[in-house]
């Protein structure tokens, strides 16, 4: 069968590409925005990548058409081939539950912040503990080639239990919508049966009107989950209690600091920024994680992470032992460059969230060393202004902060400034923050951080910096 995916290069659309092609699907597909590294890893899959919406690009006729929701909307040039010719047609999220996820033990990652770190951490415990674990990550987990993979199909009848290993696959959960024909959030698609609730705050400013409907959205998602599966959530998340009430019908188990309540699982710093932390069971040292990772909410992800392996039968120790060899996710604190006394790190910051606890995590590690924060905008809420009013507090842990003003940003980025503060700065070209970084910030005597936040491609700021950088050492 001839797969076409239109918006191919979109995290989720291409992962789903790449499981299409292990299915037996020919698969080929076109976007707007074709950029690394999911296009690389298209690429080296063989799998065809056509530029822009063109109707000529879907052609030969293929037998079905997955819509994305990213830029395709009705009026679409694609979107209205589509329509006209009478193709069949499916959202990624309704083809993942329809093809992929039917008869298998769904472990799901959801929340506003760290889902796809969370969904890697557990396909890399469930891999180590030998399990096989098919996955669906938005992002690269960097202790696999690959952003999705299949795993084995079980074959048998019957029930499904931690007793009789079944096929298990850990999928990123996100609450946007699923197509311009499908509102629903994509997770509703899902039928997880072990299911991890990161945390709730307010995202998305583009399709949810305010924090109730996200809400309704995740208690929906409960409603889909049985009575013998598994919510983990963390002790302390108002926003996750007001779900909560509104109906659960699953057996949940808490995530924490050991001050938080206490948890039933609870993390005890051993290091600085959680380099290193204990791990406790309902108050019992069950080990020591000792890994790559920094900060607080890692702890957490790797808490949940942890609890959701042990429902589908892996033991706490083996996971720790696994968290231990965990390298990671692409874009997330990736370590891009590391020129003379220089640091310089990709990571994929959308939420005012997402970038103080980054921030915070990185300044527990390095202390009084500097840091240097290259921030752009990209997600709709942070484009159309929601979080205004609380940048500039998130962003308090960086020595210097560079703001990138977008054409289409909504609202006055000059606000972000200070009289007389020269740490601050917004800058409307990408040119002029990679020679303020290099000609004003590079003090090669000193030890610096450079960290670029964006879930964009940022006009490929990363590669040209480094590159500048290392003229200039």
């Amino acid at each position: 069968m001839h797969l076409h995916i239109l918006g191919i290069c979109g995290t989720l659309m291409g992962s789903l590409a790449l499981l299409a092609k292990e299915l037996g699907f020919s698969v080929s597909g076109s976007d707007q925005n074709v950029y690394p590294p999911m296009s690389t890893q298209l690429e080296s899959h063989g799998i065809e990548l056509r530029e822009g919406y063109l109707p000529e690009n879907l052609k030969p006729d293929p037998d079905l058409v997955m819509i994305g929701n990213a830029g395709l909307p009705r009026g679409n040039a694609a979107v209205e081939y589509v329509l006209e010719r009478g193709f069949d047609y499916i959202s990624g999220a309704e083809w993942l539950g329809r093809y992929v996820l039917n008869n298998r033990w769904v472990i799901a990652a959801a929340g506003t912040h760290g889902k796809t770190t969370t969904a890697s951490m557990v396909a890399w415990i469930l891999e180590f503990a030998g399990l096989q674990p098919g996955f669906l990550i938005g992002g690269v987990p960097r202790n696999f080639s690959t952003s999705a993979r299949l795993g084995p199909a079980r074959l048998e009848a019957g029930p499904l239990s931690a007793a009789r290993p079944p096929s298990l696959f850990v999928v990123e959960a996100d609450e946007y919508d699923t197509s311009y024909f499908d509102r629903r959030s994509k997770f509703l698609h899902y039928r997880p049966r072990t299911l991890i609730l990161n945390n709730l705050e307010y995202d998305h400013a583009d399709i949810f009107p305010d924090l109730a409907a996200i809400q309704q959205q995740f208690h929906l998602l409960l409603r889909t989950v049985p009575a013998n599966g598994l919510i983990v959530r963390p002790q302390q998340d108002a926003n996750l209690d007001r779900v909560i009430e509104q109906g659960c019908w699953t057996p949940i188990e808490t995530v924490g600091l050991a001050q938080d309540g206490p948890p039933l699982w609870s993390a005890v710093a051993g290091g600085s920024g959680f380099t290193e932390f204990e791990v406790h069971l309902g108050g019992v040292h069950q080990g020591t994680v000792a890994w790559q990772l920094l900060g607080e909410h890692n702890a957490h992800n790797a808490l949940a992470a942890i609890a959701a392996a042990r429902h589908v039968g892996v033991k706490p120790g083996v996971s720790i032992a696994a968290l231990g060899q965990f390298k990671g996710v692409k874009r997330r604190m990736e370590l891009i460059g590391d020129v003379a006394a220089s640091r310089i790190y990709d990571d994929f910051a959308h939420h005012p969230t997402a970038i103080q606890t980054t921030l915070h995590g990185l300044r527990k590690k390095v202390g009084r060393e500097e840091i240097i924060a290259i921030i752009e905008p990209a997600s709709h809420t942070m484009r159309k202004g929601v979080h205004q009013h609380v940048l500039t507090n998130a962003c308090l842990d960086a020595d210097h902060v560079i703001w990138y003003r977008p054409d289409d940003v909504g609202w006055d980025m000059s606000q972000l400034l200070r009289p007389g503060q020269e740490t601050v700065q917004v800058m409307d070209r990408r040119e002029r923050i990679i020679d303020a970084v290099v000609e004003k910030l590079h003090k090669p005597d000193l030890p610096q951080h450079f960290v670029i936040m964006s879930n964009g491609g940022f006009g490929g700021i990363h590669t040209e910096l480094v590159n500048r950088l290392q003229q200039s050492a």
